[in-house]
């Protein structure tokens, strides 16, 4: 919705008013109903102060504390959905047994919107379109191509499957990452405590030198000080900087759009984003193409359902080159992205007329290449986490000792 400041004419005084439409012919015609005189003219204007901050209230409500809808319900309820039509119940009295079944609260809302919303006369992609942040791009990408191709009830199943490999990845890889999550919390408390009740009992003793101390201890003095005096502060600066950057990913599109960019260059989680992303594009694109639907399409189709940014820009030209005329391993290729054996791959189903098969074993590759980095996930980190906690020691250990010999070394020489 964009915002237009009509200027009109009543009783002989000039006055303005600003309107919500969506563009100026709607504003024409609302100005017309709503305001008494004659319209002498109608310009767009920024959004009012009051409307920014109910839009920014509402938009960080709804990043932070808007309930999400737990994948396993959602799996439940979309299986169920595809039972019933594959029985050859109607979408309407499956969506409507849906509603009365699932426990989770804000799902039942959402589904029964949705009848609503059928039951106006709406296609149940328009219907799930309202709630895309909620169910997911994969979800709208594959009803639509239920609703396309005629068979619903299949679409629904094989959703059902992406949405469980979709939830077995995030679980195995919430699950490796545990372990250098506990290791670091851990790290993080002893160190908290070692600097709020070890260190200043030292800082008293290093207090009475008077002498120039070493480097680590003056790291480590620093460090204490740091904590004793700002440490709620930090704790506070770090929980909003989270908070932050969750809100500006969230409703910042340049914002999004250059930490998607940068996630990408770091060790470790750059590859797992990338290979789990390309596993969901290659692995629904796979099922379009299958199931008949024109490459271009099924490429348009397929990029919706790509968080990252940087990714689905790239994606997005392949659709664009193949419309020209060009071949998608042609067309893959000018993206960068992928390896010269993916290629080939793509290369030999286009030729021998198995394109779907060989895409198969492509996105095969992607979800084997996820796999591996996530299984290996602690052996990745291990160096890591073991430098880190090497120096923090030698800083420890450096900081409070060699003070103490200084002071042995004048002792005897005195």
């Amino acid at each position: 919705m964009k915002y237009f400041e009509v200027n009109y004419l009543f009783k002989g005084k000039k006055l303005n008013k600003v309107i919500k439409a969506k563009n100026r012919m709607d504003a024409l015609s609302i100005s017309k109903i709503k305001l008494p005189g004659v319209v002498i003219k109608i310009s767009e204007t920024a959004t009012p102060i009051d409307d920014q901050i109910k839009l920014f209230k509402k938009q960080f409500t709804n990043t932070i504390l808007k309930p999400k809808i737990k994948i396993d319900n959602l799996i439940s309820s979309i299986r169920q959905l595809g039972v019933m039509t594959n029985a050859g119940i109607s979408i309407h009295d499956s969506v409507k047994e849906v509603t009365k079944s699932t426990e989770d609260k804000h799902l039942k809302k959402i589904f029964e919107n949705i009848d609503d919303s059928l039951n106006s006369g709406q296609s149940l992609t328009e219907a799930l379109n309202v709630y895309r942040q909620d169910v997911g791009d994969v979800t709208i990408a594959m009803v639509e191509l239920g609703e396309n191709t005629g068979n619903m009830s299949e679409s629904l199943l094989k959703l059902a499957t992406i949405l469980e490999e979709i939830r077995d990845n995030r679980k195995k890889f919430k699950s490796a990452l545990r372990y250098p999550i506990i290791t670091l919390i851990a790290i993080s408390i002893a160190f908290a405590i070692l600097m709020v009740y070890v260190v200043p009992k030292f800082k008293e003793i290093f207090s009475q030198l008077h002498t120039q101390l070493p480097l680590p201890t003056r790291i480590l003095l620093f460090l204490e000080n740091i904590t004793h005096n700002y440490g709620w502060y930090l704790l506070a600066f770090i929980i909003g900087s989270i908070v932050t950057i969750k809100f500006l990913y969230s409703n910042n599109e340049d914002f999004k759009r250059g930490f998607d960019k940068y996630i990408l260059k770091i060790y470790l989680f750059g590859k797992i984003i990338f290979n789990s992303t390309m596993y969901r594009f290659t692995m629904i694109f796979t099922q379009l193409i299958a199931a008949g639907i024109p490459i271009a399409d099924a490429l348009d189709t397929a990029v919706l359902t790509i968080d990252n940014t940087t990714l689905k820009e790239k994606l997005a030209n392949v659709a664009i080159s193949v419309q020209r005329g060009m071949s998608l391993s042609e067309a893959f290729k000018q993206t960068g992205i992928f390896q010269s054996m993916l290629l080939q791959m793509v290369n030999a189903g286009e030729r021998s007329g198995t394109l779907d098969t060989m895409l198969e074993k492509v996105s095969d590759f992607y979800k084997m290449e996820f796999d591996e980095i996530v299984d290996n996930i602690a052996n990745y980190i291990e160096p890591i986490l073991i430098g880190f906690i090497a120096v923090m020691v030698l800083i420890m250990a450096l900081g409070i000792f060699l003070p103490m010999w200084d002071l042995a070394s004048a002792v005897r020489h005195g």
